[in-house]
């Protein structure tokens, strides 16, 4: 008896999936996303879905200072000026601002001097700011008021902080105008010993009175300060502000594009003071407020964080004019209409790159990096050396976007040490043969894929006075060969029609003769000359870049030893000047050639100055010649200080110039205004989305493929039919 109710329950249990598996056939007939990570009524919104890894650790514009925070704040607070989306070279425009600054020069007694006048004349830059009447922050509880005009949350009382968990506890928002006094506040802000700014040093060297009111604060509480004058940034009234500099910086313009020059509420401050928020996170790294087209919805660094539309955000539109061949591109189809396009940001946490590559090719993300791993899926070279998409991106209609980063990588030489430093015509020659052998087009091919264009001196291009061509190429470490320079050395910018060749390592090996280390021997130990590189690449994935650069150096009989340790260790070596070699990089600031060469000015030197020449390099032909160009406008004069600039330390070969990072970006077809900015960090606003042909391509992408399912249901059928005659045999036999 109890073989036939287990027949039976087998075949009860048969009939029940097979009308399951029927109603998920019929359910996904209506609708075929059923791998769609998203809600459905968001599909025919314009949201964009993007990703992060880790979640930002500042969301304060005083502190921020990294690309993957720069990515929110940017969207979320606006200095007075910005990067125009579409003109190159990068051109400043008006942001909150109502126009560009009033530039004013003075003498040492506070009298104005004509623009002509002589550098050395000039003891004070006033900057003149105006901004626009009318713009309002977003909605945000450190601005909510009662009825009688009191701040509701100012002052919470310890019961009232113990229930809160996030800051969307607080019912109640509020909202008020934009004045110049909170651009004031925010650089105030800058100089408070407690907010430890990564740029107040910099400050300090700059802003009359900057250094000063930082020691005068030092024990006062954040908002406390807004009563307090700074002698060199005052609001002259409602909607104007100025900012009084030393001596002449004409390059202090582009300092207020950064986040750093956004205006704060001193009502924030006040709010985020109070006793035990900070421990339940609730700061202004958490919960930013700003004037931006989009504000922060949703902070959750283990799952998502979701930028929103801002509903106060002022009248800005879409530029009506760029290069040309930008409307070719039908990038000006949406000039003069009001920004952003974009309702809604969705950022998913991925920590892996194989599911995030493969939402992005089901479109469930708009947009993509191309990791090592999927790099021969998604890009092919052409027999000249151009990247190109593959069949398969290009049958998606995916689009490739690719752009040589205002950055530089370098192998740099500590100039103190002994062996490798010093500006003695041996320890030059030792450089100049360590530069020819360190081989970094063979290094971006094997560790970039490709991306990333071999240095031949300081600057990259995109920023003025870099220039290609035999006469611009670095001709310590490269021939020139199949032609010449297009156009004349003074032209800002050439297009070579030969190429440079690396130098044989004989030549290096020749040098290295001449320097006294024939074959890589040193004189004094008879040995292999052994030389140190310090770095934080410790991991095992780090291991054959390491081995790599052993082999670069073994090709000039040098034995190199790797000294590993964790960032903070190394940047105590780098501190003491106890580093020989180590591995560097800088991403431009700005775009100005001020902003790469004052890492070699010798007042900048880490030991000495605690500044960003971490090399330790002095010559003073350079810093006299630094000195002339930081402060000169662009033209032919400054152009041809530039490479003579670059001569020096082409000579003196402080670094092994390394390479210039060439970003590698896809995006799908229904991204819209789609345009490299290498300066800008508020493209965001400009996006638009194309939400239907996305749902159309989704729906295409995704469709379910049920044949495996009803296969796997015939088998399971074909392997039931035994059993359930026999079921039916035994209950014949019962009632027989």
């Amino acid at each position: 008896m109890s073989s036939l109710l287990s027949m039976k329950m087998y075949a009860d249990q048969a009939r029940t999936l097979v009308l399951i598996v029927l109603a998920i056939i019929l359910g996904a007939c209506a609708d075929s996303r059923l791998n769609n990570p998203y809600p459905q009524e968001e599909g025919d919104q314009a949201v964009l879905y993007e990703s992060f890894s880790e979640r930002p650790k500042h969301l304060d514009p005083a502190v921020a200072y990294s690309s993957n925070e720069y990515a929110f704040i940017a969207q979320i607070y606006e200095p007075p000026f910005q990067y125009h989306y579409l003109k190159r070279p990068y051109e400043l425009t008006p942001l909150t601002a109502t126009g560009m600054p009033e530039i004013e020069y003075l003498n040492a007694r506070g009298d104005k001097l004509a623009s002509t006048a002589n550098d050395s004349d000039i003891a004070y830059t006033d900057y003149v700011i105006e901004i626009q009447p009318g713009i309002r922050y977003q909605p945000h509880p450190v601005l909510a008021k009662n009825a009688l005009g009191d701040y509701l949350y100012h002052h919470l009382t310890a019961a009232q902080i113990d229930q809160l968990g996030t800051l969307q506890d607080l019912s109640e928002s509020g909202s008020r105008e934009l004045v110049a006094e909170d651009y004031v506040y925010q650089i105030k802000r800058l100089a408070h010993p407690k907010i430890q700014s990564p740029i107040a040093e910099m400050m300090k060297n700059y802003i009359v009175g900057f250094d000063e009111f930082s020691k005068q604060v030092a024990d006062k509480q954040k908002f406390e300060i807004k009563d307090i004058p700074m002698e060199g940034v005052t609001a002259l009234d409602r909607y104007q502000y100025r900012i009084r500099i030393k001596g002449k910086y004409p390059q202090f313009k582009f300092w207020l594009a950064m986040p750093f020059f956004a205006p704060m509420p001193w009502e924030a401050d006040v709010f985020y003071e109070q006793t035990g928020l900070d421990d339940k996170n609730i700061t202004l790294d958490w919960y930013p407020i700003g004037t931006g087209p989009y504000l922060l919805a949703e902070n959750n660094p283990n799952r998502r964080m979701i930028l929103l539309k801002n509903p106060l955000f002022h009248l800005e539109t879409y530029p009506s004019e760029g290069e040309p061949g930008d409307k070719e591109k039908d990038l000006l189809a949406d000039a003069g209409k009001p920004l952003p396009f974009i309702d809604k940001v969705v950022y998913m946490l991925e920590k892996e790159t194989i599911p995030y590559w493969n939402k992005f090719l089901q479109g469930y993300y708009d947009a993509s990096g191309i990791a090592s791993d999927n790099f021969d899926q998604a890009i092919q070279f052409t027999g000249s050396g151009a990247a190109t998409l593959t069949e398969a991106m290009r049958e998606k209609g995916i689009q490739l976007e690719t752009a040589v980063t205002t950055s530089i990588f370098y192998l740099g030489f500590n100039m103190l040490d002994a062996t490798v430093g010093g500006d003695s015509e041996k320890a030059r020659k030792l450089r100049q043969a360590i530069a020819i052998a360190v081989d970094y087009e063979e290094y971006i091919s094997i560790f970039a894929n490709g991306r990333g264009v071999a240095a031949q001196g300081l600057i990259p291009p995109g920023i003025y006075g870099y220039a290609e061509g035999k006469d611009v190429i670095n001709p310590y470490v490269y021939d020139w060969e199949n032609g010449k320079a297009s156009a004349p050395a003074h032209a800002p910018y050439l297009h070579p029609v030969g190429k440079a060749q690396r130098k044989s390592i004989e030549v290096a090996r020749r040098l290295m003769a001449e320097a006294g280390y024939p074959g890589g021997i040193d004189p004094k130990t008879r040995q292999a000359l052994i030389l140190y590189f310090d770095t934080t690449s410790v991991s095992i994935d780090d291991r054959p870049r390491m081995n790599w650069y052993r082999k670069q150096f073994e090709k000039l009989g040098i034995k190199l030893v790797i000294r590993g340790t964790d960032y903070n260790r190394f940047q105590q070596k780098m501190r003491a000047g106890n580093a020989q070699i180590f591995f560097w990089g800088w991403n431009a600031d700005y775009p100005d050639p001020e902003n790469f060469f004052f890492l070699l000015y010798g007042p900048n030197a880490k030991v000495a100055h605690g500044g960003e020449n971490a090399g330790n390099y002095q010559n003073p032909e350079f810093d006299r010649l630094f000195e002339q160009m930081r402060n000169m406008e662009n033209g032919e004069q400054r152009y041809e200080i530039i490479q003579q600039l670059q001569e020096l330390v082409r000579r003196d070969a402080p670094w092994v110039f390394g390479f210039h990072p060439k970003s590698f970006s896809l995006y799908h077809g229904w991204y819209k205004n789609l345009k490299p900015n290498l300066m800008a960090n508020n493209q965001l606003k400009y996006t638009r989305i194309d939400t239907a042909a996305r749902v159309e391509n989704r729906a295409a992408w995704n469709k379910p493929v049920f044949w495996p399912l009803l296969l796997a249901i015939v088998v399971f059928m074909l392997l039931l039919i035994p059993a359930v005659l026999a079921y039916r045999r035994r209950i014949r036999e019962t009632i027989q």
